[in-house]
């Protein structure tokens, strides 16, 4: 069996009630979860949102007809999730008051990436994100954003094109 196929089967455990099936498929996807949600809400609120996603899944699970897409569509839910999040937190929080955060890891001591990947809009973040990080294909990427090939490829240019004008304007 492969990490696919066992994934699928626990989805399937878990819809027939299993919470213990639903905590293995939850440990197969949480760190790429994760990863995923910071590229869109920032450091400080990825876990949570991806936490309350996973509820959300929990309690739509029955709804999914294929456990093999278990992966890609709760993707999808944090997705809207952090979009949400992303709505929220630019209604409710002034531009003067939010404090710059240092960056992880910066690979050029004069780029800070996360700054310049906060310029972008969500959907170019996870677009970009699921390209370079996750390394998935636009199909898959489509399906995991709810959004056709060809959005996904203007996204990615978009994005592409806006850092590229960014960073020529940085000393």
């Amino acid at each position: 069996m492969n990490v696919r196929e066992d994934l699928a089967d626990a989805v399937r455990e878990a819809k027939a009630g299993s919470t213990a099936a639903y905590g293995v498929a939850v440990e197969a996807c949480w760190d790429g979860l994760v990863r995923f949600a910071r590229s869109i809400v920032g450091e400080a609120d990825a876990e949570d949102v991806v936490q309350e996603s996973l509820v959300a899944a929990w309690r739509a699970l029955p709804s999914l007809e294929d456990p093999a897409r278990f992966d890609g569509w709760v993707t999808t839910i944090v997705f809207r999730r952090c979009l949400k999040r992303r709505r929220l937190w630019r209604l409710s929080v002034a531009l003067a008051d939010v404090r710059e955060r240092a960056a992880a890891a910066d690979p050029a001591p004069d780029l800070d990436v996360e700054a310049l990947l906060a310029r972008l809009a969500p959907r170019q973040r996870a677009v970009l994100h699921l390209t370079v990080v996750e390394g998935m294909t636009d199909a898959e990427i489509a399906g995991a954003l709810s959004m056709a090939v060809g959005t996904v490829r203007a996204h990615r240019r978009r994005a592409r094109a806006t850092l590229a004008r960014i960073v020529e304007r940085t000393p």
